[in-house]
């Protein structure tokens, strides 16, 4: 079509588009009046308004009211890109780096916080405790209660030479967090001394990562009296800790006189993150704390007290009306079954309990913190926009008549678009839009366009819904983790419970049978005849036994690379007495949860299967997983890959929590364990095809050919962050694209591999062959309906090996390309003979057809 002149020409040629973004038709015309003039109207309706520590901004109303679907504006797009190119288009483009790091609030200006610091006078420990002791002496006090020593680099010898326990034996509260305190001996030596001793903060000291545990058992047991360790209540809790939670006690009131019902007048107590164990306790109770009203026991296990013993101490309470609470937690996983047993409750969780019981919503929440990005001071400007950026990134896929794009394009909107902070009830709604001027998708323009869904006043907050369109069937809640500090310890209990069922599955391994399969030869010597849509089966089939044939209804075997399902038979003619190079339900094997799913099926969480989630259906227990290797300081770089992509397309490397979430945007996915660590051949990584032919499943016969190849990636190995962009230094399949493919002989790859690792392939491959023969017999015993007879067919099977030469599985594959077996002659591994890459097929269909075993070996 011709440049669009009209707003008729602009219906016909964005109809599609204008139905996807859910725009009120009434607003089509307004939409073509702001595109076909450019106007960009925002600034005249609405304000950005920073938040106090401008990390946040909002966006307001200015305009005195805007009725629902009165207006649509546009919204510009700062940045667009396809993932791979983020890194080097903030490195290269001008001005690009500078206005993502204002817009996303990641922009600090670290030097002069740091020249801040130094300005401020410096006191040393000494002073710090003249002091404290003067001004326990102004507020009437005998003698020094609390201690606040807080980053002041004190060590073990330091620390002995300030002699505490003789000068000051009535302290209440000792703080010595920050420090460089290493001994255990001289920390316990020195605390055990304070009898009176309440509350003890040693945090973030190395000490704490040699001997925590014993250290903290000696503690207690000389400190009788201790009830805070380390910002967590010990089993001696009681009315101090409680009261110190409740603002009545602290350094102005250290609680050292006897009071009579000390915490009479608490209404608010947030005992959040406490590591309470149990709750059952003297001092917590109706007749200490009687106008106690709002509560917060978030992030305790509770685990001595059972849900009815809980509900009974809560149920004390006559004013409790506000309580904050896990959920799933110690009052179990049910919001509806909290509000029958505290029917007293107008908030939980933030949330009114009369909308909770109308929604009848079992988890809820409304007390989710953002994610603010936190960057490392070594961290680049560039690093911190790429770690940002997942929190303001939107994204769309082009297509036309032809084809869909095989990559997303992600765009973040201008200040004002990005300005839209998150509801679930929202008044605006957003959706991108590409106009196209002369017609044709060459001359398209993004926008986003936004327009009210609700009636607005002036100086209201304009939001959006981040997850529009999506409920919880498709894990709303668990996706919201993406932009907002969600309960981590619902997350780590689900990946628990899924990891204890994986620990009680395994399958004992099926025996080694003698072949079954037949050969098909014809008895009066006639050739089989082949059709295959496989340029190099057609090609290299060379062997008299087989001759190829144009129509798939004349021939005794398919072999395709197309699905032959029902629909394809009844059109092309194809019966049940054909041979096919595929297998039924295959898809257990060859799309990538499937594998995942079949294998944990089989064996649970064999070694040689790195962790592996379902993002579609196990986004929990991923988050779990996650989250427990960041609590244990545990490498968390993750892979996605695409349920049934080839050749890398969409596939993505990040140890960024938001980014794997927003990911699941682009299209259904795995998320894997990344080998961090792999064995490298000079410097660089490298992964094994092998080709795997099934005769029959059932009795499972699998063969291996002699020759596998080997995939190098292009770059040397690196985990450094920006590397993660780097195709060709994380990936190996190099021959699409454009990218220089180095092929390397098999034998000679083993014979330098041996040579720079001191190693024996053949104990290599000895594993490899076992765990490939695992695979297929985990798809044999879950899924034994593949068993047809008329079935034979070969995989690619990719194995990778971590830095202790244990193989790993990757992947298999389909009907795989075996341009380089057919290409090229290989020496066998033990370098007795050499394979023609020009018989490749003639070899393989002697195996599959003709029960022949030259080249192959049995599994």
């Amino acid at each position: 079509m011709s440049k669009i002149e009209s707003y008729d020409d602009f219906v016909k040629v964005h109809g599609i588009l204008l139905a996807a973004s859910g725009l009120p038709p009434k607003l089509y015309p307004r939409l073509f009046q702001k595109l076909a003039s450019d106007t960009l109207d925002g600034g005249a309706y609405f304000q950005i308004e920073s938040s106090d520590d401008d990390r946040r901004r909002r966006l307001l109303l200015t305009s005195d009211s805007m009725p629902k679907d009165s207006d649509v504006f546009l919204v510009d797009h700062a940045w667009t890109f396809r993932l791979p190119d983020a890194c080097k288009q903030l490195k290269e483009v001008p001005g690009l780096a500078e206005r993502m790091a204002s817009l996303m609030s990641v922009d600090i200006d670290v030097e002069a916080g740091e020249e801040e610091e130094e300005v401020a006078e410096e006191l040393s420990v000494d002073q710090i405790i003249d002091n404290e002791i003067r001004y326990a002496a102004d507020e009437g006090y005998d003698s020094l209660r609390w201690l606040e020593l807080e980053g002041l680099g004190i060590v073990d010898d330091s620390l002995l030479s300030l002699h505490l326990p003789s000068q000051y034996q009535d302290f209440v509260a000792l703080s010595l967090i920050g420090n460089k305190i290493e001994s255990a001996d001289v920390v316990i030596q020195e605390v055990t001394k304070f009898k009176n001793l309440k509350a003890l903060w040693l945090n973030d000291n190395p000490v704490l990562q040699k001997s925590e545990r014993q250290m903290a058992v000696e503690i207690r047991q000389g400190c009788p009296s201790l009830e805070i360790y380390n910002s967590c209540f010990t089993p001696n809790y009681g009315l101090w800790a409680l009261g110190f939670c409740g603002d009545i006690f602290g350094k102005d009131n250290p609680g050292c006189v006897q009071q009579d019902q000390p915490l009479c007048n608490v209404t608010s107590l947030d005992l959040s993150n406490r590591s309470i164990h149990n709750l059952v306790n003297k001092a917590f109770h109706v007749h200490e704390m009687p106008k106690l009203s709002h509560l917060n026991i978030r992030g305790n296990p509770l685990d001595q007290n059972s849900v009815g013993e809980l509900f009974e101490v809560l149920q004390l309470f006559p004013s409790l009306s506000s309580l904050e609470v896990d959920i799933p937690g110690p009052l179990g996983d049910n919001a509806l079954e909290i509000l029958e047993a505290l029917s007293k409750l107008s908030l939980l969780n933030g949330v009114d309990t009369a909308k909770i019981l109308e929604n009848g919503k079992l988890v809820i929440d409304a007390m989710l913190q953002p994610r603010i990005p936190e960057p490392n001071p070594e961290d680049t400007r560039v690093d911190r926009i790429l770690d940002a950026m997942w929190l303001y990134a939107m994204n769309y896929r082009l297509a036309d008549e032809e084809k869909l794009d095989e990559s997303s394009l992600w765009y973040v909107m201008d200040e004002l678009g990005s300005a839209l902070r998150h509801s679930d009830e929202p008044n605006f709604k957003v959706a991108p839009f590409l106009f196209m001027p002369s017609g044709k998708l060459e001359s398209a323009v993004s926008y986003s366009v936004m327009w009210p869904r609700k009636s607005l006043q002036k100086g209201d907050e304009c939001t959006r819904d981040f997850l529009s369109g999506i409920g919880e069937d498709k894990q709303r809640s668990a996706r919201l983790t993406a932009w907002f500090q969600t309960p981590e310890n619902y997350f780590i209990h689900e990946f628990e419970k899924y990891q204890q069922k994986l620990q009680a599955k395994a399958f004992d391994s099926l025996p080694s049978n003698l072949s079954i399969s037949r050969s098909i030869r014809h008895s009066d010597g006639s050739p089989l005849l082949v059709y295959t849509d496989l340029p190099q089966v057609e090609e290299f089939l060379t062997r008299p036994e087989f001759v190829i044939t144009n129509e798939p209804k004349d021939a005794h075997i398919l072999w395709t690379s197309v699905q032959v399902d029902e629909e394809l038979k009844k059109e092309v003619g194809i019966t049940d007495d054909q041979y096919i190079n595929q297998f039924p339900f295959e898809a257990c094997l060859v799309m990538k949860h499937h594998l995942a799913e079949t294998i944990q099926m089989g064996y649970g969480s064999p070694k040689w299967l790195q962790p592996t989630y379902n993002l579609e259906t196990q986004l929990s227990q991923f988050i779990g997983d996650y989250c427990v290797r960041k609590r244990d300081q545990m490498n968390n770089l993750w892979i996605l890959k695409p349920w049934n992509m080839a050749r890398t397309i969409d596939t993505s490397i990040t140890d960024n929590l938001s980014a794997i979430i927003r990911m699941m945007e682009t299209g259904p996915k795995i998320c894997q364990k990344y080998i961090e660590h792999p064995a490298l051949f000079k410097g660089k990584k490298f992964d094994l095809r092998y080709i795997v032919l099934v005769r029959s499943i059932n009795p499972l016969e699998i063969y291996l050919t002699e020759i596998f190849w080997v995939r190098l990636s292009n770059n040397p190995y690196s985990l450094e962050k920006h590397s993660f962009f780097e195709y060709e230094t994380h990936f190996t399949v190099m021959n699409y694209g454009g990218r220089t493919l180095n092929h390397k002989p098999t034998a000679e790859f083993v014979r330098e591999f041996e040579q720079e690792h001191n190693v024996k392939w053949m104990n290599i491959h000895e594993k490899v062959r076992q765990v490939i023969r695992e695979v297929f017999e985990a798809a044999a015993l879950t899924h034994p309906e593949m068993q047809s007879p008329k079935s034979r067919a070969i995989y690619g099977v990719d194995v990778m090996l971590d830095s202790s030469f244990e193989p790993k599985i990757l992947e298999v594959t389909y009907c795989p390309d075996c341009m380089r077996a057919c290409k090229y002659d290989m020496e066998t591994m033990d370098g007795k003979g050499i394979v023609k890459g020009g018989d490749f097929f003639n070899y393989v269909f002697g195996c599959l057809f003709l029960d022949e075993t030259a080249h192959v070996t049995p599994l």
